[in-house]
């Protein structure tokens, strides 16, 4: 093995991450414009699918299926709730619990959002079936990442 071969496994070019990051960015930034009108970030958007879904659920669960911490998701919540879209408030049953429930704002807010997958579907033209084939990959990996 050469010096320089040694060091390929730190060129860009052979990192899988690499292209997951710069692919995401570049996705999420496509988002933008038509978030804005909705007044939402992309994890803003992300939040409320699931609420759309699920109408409420602890700050944990949220995490849990966004992949990501509560210290993330403090700054979005207080921002969703301070737009009228969620209320935040501890579970009877236990204390600790923090739960976070759409609010009826919050609902009516799906009805504009209903547009927004068609028009990232037009921004990323990989047809039904390779865009089916990248979501299954995707899960794969994230399902083998612990």
């Amino acid at each position: 093995m050469s010096e320089d071969s040694k060091y390929d496994v730190l060129k860009l070019e052979n990192q899988l991450c690499f292209p997951l990051y710069a692919a995401s960015r570049e996705v999420v930034k496509r988002y933008r414009p038509y978030l804005e009108p909705l007044d939402l970030t992309y994890t803003q958007y992300i939040a409320m699918m699931v609420f759309w879904e699920q109408k409420k659920c602890s700050v944990k669960a949220l995490g849990e299926r966004l992949y990501l911490d509560s210290g993330t998701l403090t700054p979005v919540l207080k921002s969703l709730e301070s737009k009228g879209y969620v209320r935040r408030y501890r579970s009877t049953e236990d204390e600790r619990v923090l739960l976070v429930e759409v609010t009826e704002k919050g609902m009516q807010l799906r009805e504009r959002a209903l547009e927004v997958p068609a028009q990232i579907g037009n921004c990323v033209r990989m047809g039904e079936e390779g865009r089916r084939q990248m979501y299954e990959l995707l899960y794969r990996l994230l399902a083998t990442i612990e």
